[in-house]
């Protein structure tokens, strides 16, 4: 066995176009070979099978062989991505590609770049790091079939990703993800030689940013509040460069940075992990905005697709949850008769589609992931839990941490023109809709066969009761007749006052329990405060009752 994955370990270094990677694979075989079992183990996982290609594209830890992020695996899956389209009919057309400040993420762009270019497509490459929506933005501006964006989002240092969005400017969704990871396999059982590349392709200068800084002036019109105070992170990531001119383009005046977040590092080196809502990411921010006495901090994550917000409530500064800030700019954007449909995954609170039906506007539920909810007709905002949020779905039908955070920048100022917060806000929704609290349960794993098991024992035996409630249990891997979602792994649990929904990542090996419980409007009007701490204790009460189905630690 050792002897056929050393011979396979051989054959991929043959191939290997960067010296970096095929060095680290001669030291991790010679480590094998002289029989360190950790080096075997990390040699046998590189060549366990190949990375598959799904709706969210690769992502992976950077390294040597098929498993892995690396030149080899970027260059096939640009081939792949290739060929599929050219079987689309889009033989010719431009294709837009981007990357962030991740390691290697120039590089796997300008072989993907180079590939386009041969396989018979005008390849358009940013010319430096470019933040996630920018490049999708840049599918309308340039009439472009496709996009490709090399990058992790928030994922650790090691890490990095390739994401594709298709000429409408939305994600896959399947069965082009199979169709595709089809092509990359086909194209991987010839040599690398045989992918063709050109090196006369287009480099974008500083009109993809300047068309995407115009749209975001056009998000606050004349004469709406623009007094607010605000500290901004960038995580390390690549949002501050159009941030500081979206901003400036519409009228605000710029954010307190945090200087030790604010520039491109690959080694987000003052966080333990490089996501806004992990703790103490934005400890630095709230500090910062205690010492200047601000209305709001504003965080994106490190592509700046996603956008996080803290705030002052009850006296302190906390990180609002992913399904408070989806409510506060949903709110807002009912506030101001914005027509269209309102939406937000499976996985989120319940409470928009609330505040949607008392004013009258359509609302409707997608599956986990902006692949789902940017393709929903006629949609006018949409967000996810996991602080993601479409809020100019016309231009970018995805989630957006910049055109977010220009919606949270006017959000604040008008509260502050009128003498209220966001912790004000906030109140008023409650009083009117009743506590909507929501809190993940979340199981990180080594052996990815634990959530397979955790699944199995949910769906063999699904509890009849939580919270002293009967409960509906709903397994979407078989929905029924007449749903409107497609199967997925997940199973949904309904009751009259809560909400749940178990599913495993797709991104990271982890199993994902989406947990709400409800109050009454009546509850809140009376007593606020003790109708939120009702809530709260039966939430953790939830938690442990789903943990004990589930067979796993609260």
């Amino acid at each position: 066995m050792n002897d056929a994955l050393f011979r396979a370990a051989q054959a991929w270094r043959a191939q290997d176009p960067d010296e970096a990677t095929a060095a680290a694979l001669d030291q991790l075989v010679d480590r094998a070979r002289a029989g360190e079992d950790d080096a075997l183990a990390t040699l046998a996982d590189s060549f366990a099978g190949r990375l598959t290609f799904g709706t969210a594209g690769l992502r992976a830890a950077l390294g040597p062989g098929p498993n892995r992020m690396n030149r080899v695996v970027v260059q096939q899956a640009a081939a792949g991505f290739a060929l599929w389209l050219q079987r689309q009919g889009k033989q010719g057309g431009r294709v837009v590609i981007g990357y962030d400040a991740r390691y290697n993420s120039d590089i796997f762009a300008r072989d993907t770049a180079e590939i386009m270019q041969a396989a018979g497509f005008e390849a358009l490459l940013t010319d430096q790091p470019t933040p996630t929506p920018v490049v999708a933005f840049g599918i309308g501006l340039f009439d472009c079939v496709a996009a490709v964006v090399v990058t992790a989002s928030h994922n650790p240092p090691q890490d990095n990703g390739y994401k594709v969005y298709l000429g409408d400017g939305s994600q896959i969704v399947p069965p082009a993800d199979a169709e595709i990871a089809a092509c990359i396999d086909e194209v991987a059982q010839r040599p690398l030689d045989d992918i063709d590349h050109d090196e006369n392709f287009t480099l974008l200068g500083d009109e993809l940013v300047t068309g995407y800084v115009q749209r975001c002036a056009e998000i606050v019109p004349a004469g709406a509040p623009r007094d607010v105070r605000w500290v901004y992170t960038a995580m390390h990531g690549v949002g501050a460069r159009v941030v500081t001119r979206a901003v400036a383009a519409a009228g605000f005046a710029q954010g307190i940075a945090v200087a030790q977040q604010d520039e491109p590092d690959p080694a987000f080196p003052t966080v333990a992990f490089p996501n806004p809502e992990e703790p103490g990411a934005i400890d630095l921010a709230l500090a910062l905005a205690a010492e200047h006495d601000v209305d709001v901090v504003v965080a994106n994550d490190p592509d700046a697709d996603r956008c996080a917000v803290a705030a002052r409530v009850d006296g302190g500064w906390r990180m609002l949850s992913g399904d408070e800030l989806g409510a506060l700019l949903g709110d807002d954007f009912l506030r101001r008769g914005v027509e269209g449909v309102y939406a937000n995954s499976v996985v989120s609170s319940t409470l928009l589609g609330r505040m949607a039906a008392a004013a009258g506007r359509d609302f409707t539920t997608t599956l986990t992931g902006f692949k789902w909810i940017g393709r929903v007709p006629g949609l006018a905002y949409g967000y996810e839990e996991a602080i993601g949020y479409c809020t100019d779905p016309a231009r970018v039908p995805d989630k957006d941490g910049i055109t977010a955070l220009v919606n949270v920048l006017r959000l604040v100022a008008g509260l502050r023109a009128e003498g209220l917060t966001v912790a004000d806000r906030l109140d008023e929704i409650t009083r009117r809709f009743g506590v909507h609290a929501t809190r993940p349960l979340t199981v990180r794993v080594t052996d990815l066969s634990l959530i397979g098991e955790a699944m199995a024992r949910l769906r063999a035996n699904p509890p009849s009761m939580l919270l002293d409630e009967p409960v509906e249990v709903v397994d979407l891997s078989t929905p029924a007749p007449g749903s409107h979602l497609p199967p997925t792994d997940a199973v949904e649990i309904s009751g009259r006052r809560l909400h749940l929904v178990v599913r495993p990542s797709g991104t990271e090996p982890k199993l994902k329990c989406y947990l709400e419980v409800r109050g009454t409007a009546q509850a809140a009007q009376a007593d606020l405060a003790a109708a939120r701490a009702e809530v709260d204790a039966d939430l953790t009460r939830l938690r442990g009752e789903v943990a004990a189905v589930l067979g796993v630690e609260a």
